[in-house]
């Protein structure tokens, strides 16, 4: 017998795309005997070459398929001649399949930690020969095909096999390589063609457009080992962490453009390190489409944004800034998706990621959709996210945005609007368990990250373990905290005290979670005005505002995390579009309130009493918490036995005040900070040559001593007994 080419339908569903298993009957089979059934659509002559040269037959009824019979199961390429143009190449349906028995198997299962090992795209050598493997999970699809330039853009030429019930669809493309952009031609299940980027992508195109680009995963050479040794000891509740928070396209513009990656491993990284930061906080950098966003509607979770540069060079950012000591943060949105067409939603043709019914999988707020946290599939593709920023990129943690949204099934909605849960309550308990899915295997798999949860309700446990009943997150953002003293600082000093218990109410429930205090992106955007414009008065006064917030926060219990821009008083409202207002450093009150910041960052990092109790109700006393009708307050900080205590003193009014406080230790206190120093662009008001305690008890101490209170300031004592004799104020001893 001879090698029989497939019949009239199946020859007819092959040219036309619809076949739903071309892997069946193209490539070399044994029908009859052996022969190679190729599709070079557009081609007029077809040549199969095995060892000897067979020129294919066309098959009929089938313009661009062709048939020719082989000796044996034998390699072979194939040359093809179209209006006089000859080229050879290897036939993608020559090689097996890629995925091993391990991948179907964690696939079908859910449980692929390193999924982006399996699926996307990578360049690689398959049988031989170098190209690029491909896996894309879309299991109600009728047909899958790589698309790209390499191939016309044409669906034909490249459709995937489907991994049995994985309903993953994988192949090999001979010849394909790093740097080509390329999409998925998906027939969905109703009908209709589509095409999608990589839900799985390295890379992106820059937007608009939007299709993948093959990127090598692993590429460059790491430098921080020994960052990744200590910074367990960097990461803790004990530890002081004072995070910058950046968006990296506005934090600073050269001749109206945004900075690359490489730029930003010089200038970002050293300016955070000069001020004093702990942390860079990064807004989403997963590839997104549309720059109002801020990243927060990411497409491409795989893929750090193309805006900045290429994967290695942002790796190179990061590994920059932990040469430096700075642990990196990353945003990252497991809460929504936007509805772009090249992304994820009805990526099959069904509601695959998300829900189908829009009371669960559709985010009135955001016009968005939600994620089907209950499909385990959908749940693998989450935490592998997670995990695949921290094992490829060495992210040291992850601050996961609106968890409350995602908590809760009635989330900002009505009656009527919303789906309970099995048991008819409003949490979402599929969201929980992915949560702690993450946290579980972030945490124990990668020692020394940290995870943050921004949650803004008061949902128990945030920040406890998974195995205490809590959802495993590190720290949780103290949305109240920064709620109330916000709206006590934009308070006129008159009437600051009829709203005292707006600074104190955070200790009520400070030791509840590990908390952050942030003062966000979110706080200076969408008509908010700036952190300066919200301090009331004119002039110096708005100025030493906010040097006093400032204090009253560094001093205060939890870590700390300030928006870029703050650091130095950005006057107007932050603009995604345009760089910080840098030209304000020419004047003195602006850069006042940066070096006042940068100081608060080298005491709070240098001094143990000032972060190792921070989530412990052993590290905080107040002193002075009822003084409403001066304004005032006062509390001391302490840290492990032998670390030399910390009192704290602020004054909310415009008025010198001369208070007793009380004092924790007896000796010499010096003071250490005083934001009314001349060199944040005070008048130099306090007490220069520190204090003494006297044996008089008060405040529930057993000494105290009489200390000047600047209009509007924060004044930090410490106990002497292990530093200097004088006070160090504004970085000058005095």
């Amino acid at each position: 017998m001879t090698h029989q080419p497939p019949d009239r339908d199946t020859a007819r569903a092959l040219v036309e795309g619809r076949h739903g298993d071309p892997f069946a009957h193209l490539g070399l089979h044994d029908r009859g005997g052996w022969g190679v059934t190729a599709l070079v659509p557009g081609a007029d002559r077809v040549w199969v070459l095995a060892g000897a040269e067979v020129e294919a037959s066309p098959v009929a009824g089938a313009e661009g398929l062709f048939s020719a019979p082989l000796p044996g199961r034998v390699a072979y390429r194939l040359r093809a001649e179209a209006g006089g143009t000859v080229w050879e190449f290897d036939d993608a349906f020559r090689f097996g399949p890629v995925l091993g028995e391990i991948d179907e198997y964690l696939l079908a299962e859910g449980t692929h930690n390193r999924l982006w090992a399996a699926l996307g795209a990578h360049p690689c050598t398959h049988e031989g020969v170098q190209g690029t493997r491909f896996a894309v999970w879309a299991p109600n699809a009728g047909r899958v095909s790589v698309v790209g330039s390499f191939n016309l853009w044409d669906g034909r030429r490249h459709p995937m096999r489907k991994r049995g019930a994985t309903g993953v669809w994988e192949t090999f493309i001979p010849g394909v390589g790093e740097g080509l952009a390329y999409k998925y031609e998906l027939k969905g299940a109703d009908g209709e063609l589509r095409l999608k980027a990589d839900p799985v992508g390295f890379g992106s195109e820059h937007p608009p457009q939007n299709a993948s680009v093959v990127r090598a995963l692993g590429a460059g050479t790491w430098t921080d080992a020994g960052w990744m040794t200590r910074r367990e000891v960097a990461q803790n509740v004990a530890a002081p962490m004072s995070i910058y928070e950046v968006h990296l396209g506005s934090w600073k513009r050269k001749d109206g453009r945004r900075l690359s990656y490489t730029e930003l491993a010089e200038d970002l990284v050293a300016y955070a390190a000069d001020m004093g930061f702990t942390h860079l906080e990064l807004l989403p950098i997963s590839e997104y489409p549309f720059d109002g966003s801020w990243g927060y509607q990411p497409v491409g979770l795989f893929a750090p944004t193309i805006r900045h540069g290429t994967p290695e060079e942002f790796r190179a950012l990061v590994d920059a800034a932990h040469a430096k000591g700075l642990g990196v943060i990353l945003d990252w949105v497991p809460g929504h998706f936007p509805t772009d067409a090249h992304g994820l939603a009805r990526f099959d043709g069904t509601a695959l990621y998300e829900h189908a019914d829009p009371k669960e999988g559709f985010h009135q707020d955001w016009n968005t959709l939600i994620y089907n946290y209950g499909r385990v599939e959908v749940k693998n593709f989450l935490v592998a996210n997670a995990l695949y920023w921290l094992e490829e990129f060495h992210i040291d943690g992850l601050r996961v945005d609106a968890v409350a949204s995602m908590l809760y099934r009635d989330y900002s909605r009505q009656s009527g609007q919303w789906v309970p849960n099995k048991d008819g309550g409003r949490e979402n308990y599929e969201a929980m368990e992915l949560l702690r899915a993450m946290n579980i295997a972030a945490y124990g798999g990668h020692k020394g990250i940290v995870t943050l949860a921004e949650e803004s309700t008061a949902f128990p446990g945030v920040s406890k373990p998974v195995h205490e009943g809590g959802l495993g997150f590190g720290f949780k953002w103290n949305m109240g905290w920064m709620n109330d003293t916000l709206s006590y600082m934009s308070k006129d000093p008159i009437h600051r005290r009829h709203h005292h218990n707006q600074m104190t109410f955070g200790l009520a429930y400070a030791w509840s979670e590990n908390f952050v205090l942030p003062l966000s992106h979110d706080e200076v955007v969408h008509g908010k005005g700036s952190l300066l414009g919200k301090m009331p008065g004119e002039g110096d006064e708005k100025f030493a505002n906010l040097r006093a917030y400032f204090g009253f926060m560094w001093g205060h219990p939890g870590k700390k995390l300030l928006f870029m821009g703050g650091e130095f008083a950005q006057g107007r409202e932050w603009n995604h579009d345009a760089g910080l207002d840098w030209q304000l450093l020419d004047h003195p009150q602006h850069r006042g309130i940066q070096a006042w910041v940068r100081d608060l960052n080298r005491l709070y990092a240098a001094t143990p009493a000032l972060h190792a109790k921070d989530a412990s109700p052993e590290g905080f006393c107040w002193l002075e918490v009822d003084d409403a009708s001066h304004s005032t307050f006062a509390w001391a900080r302490f840290g492990n036995p032998g670390d030399a205590p910390v009192v704290v003193a602020v004054n909310m009014t415009p008025v010198e005040r001369r208070q007793r406080i009380g004092l924790p230790a007896p000796g010499r206190w010096d003071e250490v900070l005083n934001s009314d120093a001349a060199s944040y662009g005070g008048q130099d008001r306090g007490n220069m040559g520190g204090v003494t305690a006297e044996p008089l008890g008060w405040q529930g101490q057993a000494q105290s001593a009489l200390v000047t209170l600047p209009p509007l300031s924060a004044v930090f004592f410490k106990a002497a007994g292990d530093g200097p004799s004088k006070g160090v104020i504004g970085g000058e001893t005095r």
